[in-house]
């Protein structure tokens, strides 16, 4: 399992983990060197205890007593003397015993058949180590506290620097003409070469969205000509007398085409020219009006379908937008929605923050729905009209605007687009 933590929390990490080491190894250290302490040097003075107590039975210089802290016990031992029963497994050397809920240091030498024991209380050394063990412990807490510390404040020191360029590289302006380049803000160092990457790539980004622009506009620019041709021969021929009935209907199928056709190359030449502070420049209109003229303009065309065209005005607010791109945006849902519905209706609905346009049509399959935003992406390929780019015209228009299209599947079949506007500061 990959676990994915920020680079500050590395740090962090990384400061706890050798402090860990660092003081556990310290601790590690301590703890032998008081077994060591324990098994060397006390058992050194409890063996010269016992070398100067033989004495006792040498000589019998009963002037040789142990310390108060000690108990002599020796084998046919008068008294007291004798080893007792718990003692006389003990083997020849150093060992611990615990007696009667007391510990005890015993040294254990065997002369001439003869068993020596020598016990020395243990209490106040057991209570030391217990108190130098609590201080090791408290000390490994503590340096694993600082080092979460001190890795917290290196890690806002080294981070600063990254946070500050990951802020300029998200900020839009650097993708304008005239952004400063990034990498003079900062050291000849690791971050100083990202910056110079970034601004290598916001360089190469800035060229491709201005060809792109240019590409566009030029395009749309140069399509407006011929579009007014096709207009004025529609209209020319819309007051002949002479055509019938049937070609009537085909010059007016194809004046429509012309005018769906010049709105989408206006559209385009906005969204080409698309600045914030430009959007004072467009039409404005509020969504009561933009839904009034896209209704007469798709009501024959939907009624003639067969289907219901249901308008739900609602309490929509005043507010004022784009009105090229609000058009844009609403009449291609309205036109998806007349493609992909057979029986049925198509509603639009008007609320305080936007609008929904909801039909009885095939609806998305689950599989595709995520995608239909997309470029030339369609909900059904058994359809051979349309390239699939209407949505995505949507999606990308209410980004530019900051507005959000959502898309759910209707009860038992169709589709609702809910679109969320949001009013863009023209001042």
């Amino acid at each position: 399992m990959e676990f994915r933590q920020s680079l500050a929390q590395r740090i962090i990490i990384a400061f706890a983990l050798m402090s860990a080491l660092v003081a556990g190894a310290f601790a590690m250290g301590i703890v032998a060197t008081v077994h060591l302490v324990e098994e060397k040097l006390i058992s050194a003075g409890l063996g010269g205890d016992l070398q100067r107590l033989l004495l006792m039975d040498s000589v019998s210089d009963w002037s040789h007593r142990p310390e108060p802290d000690q108990l002599f016990y020796f084998s046919g031992g008068p008294g007291d003397f004798d080893v007792p029963k718990d003692l006389r497994h003990l083997e020849p050397g150093f060992h611990e015993v615990f007696r009667e809920q007391l510990s005890y240091h015993a040294m254990v030498e065997v002369v001439d058949g003869r068993r020596y024991v020598l016990l020395q209380d243990q209490s106040d050394f057991e209570e030391r180590e217990r108190v130098l063990f609590a201080v090791v412990l408290v000390g490994f807490v503590l340096s694993l506290a600082l080092a979460v510390f001190l890795g917290w404040v290196l890690a806002r020191k080294v981070m600063a620097p990254v946070v500050r360029l990951a802020r300029q590289v998200r900020h839009r302006d650097q993708l304008l003409g005239l952004a400063p380049p990034l990498a003079p803000d900062y050291a000849a160092d690791e971050v100083g070469e990202l910056a110079v990457a970034f601004d290598a790539t916001l360089g190469r980004l800035r060229q491709a969205l201005t060809r792109e622009r240019l590409f566009t506009s030029d395009v749309s620019h140069e399509l407006r000509t011929p579009l007014m041709v096709l207009a004025s021969s529609c209209e020319l021929l819309l007051e002949n007398p002479g055509i019938d009935q049937r070609g009537r209907a085909q010059v007016e199928r194809i004046a429509r085409a012309c005018e769906e056709m010049r709105e989408l190359v206006q559209t385009f030449l906005v969204l080409a020219r698309a600045q914030r502070e430009d959007a004072g420049m467009a039409p404005q209109q509020n969504l009561c009006e933009v839904a009034d003229g896209l209704l007469n303009q798709w009501r024959e065309p939907i009624e003639n379908k067969g289907l219901e065209l249901i308008f739900v005005q609602g309490t929509p607010a005043s507010t004022r937008y784009n009105a090229t791109l609000l058009q844009a945006v609403m009449g291609n849902l309205l036109r998806n929605a007349l493609h992909y519905t057979e029986h049925g209706f198509i509603r639009l609905t008007l609320t305080a923050t936007g609008f929904l346009v909801e039909d009885s049509g095939v609806g998305i399959p689950e599989e595709k729905r995520e995608a239909m935003f997309e470029p030339f992406v369609r909900g059904t390929e058994k359809r051979g009209e349309g390239l699939g780019l209407g949505l995505s015209l949507v999606q990308r228009i209410c980004e530019n605007q900051g507005w959000s299209v959502s898309l759910t599947n209707m009860e038992p079949n169709g589709c609702r687009f809910e679109v969320e506007l949001r009013p863009v500061d023209v001042g």
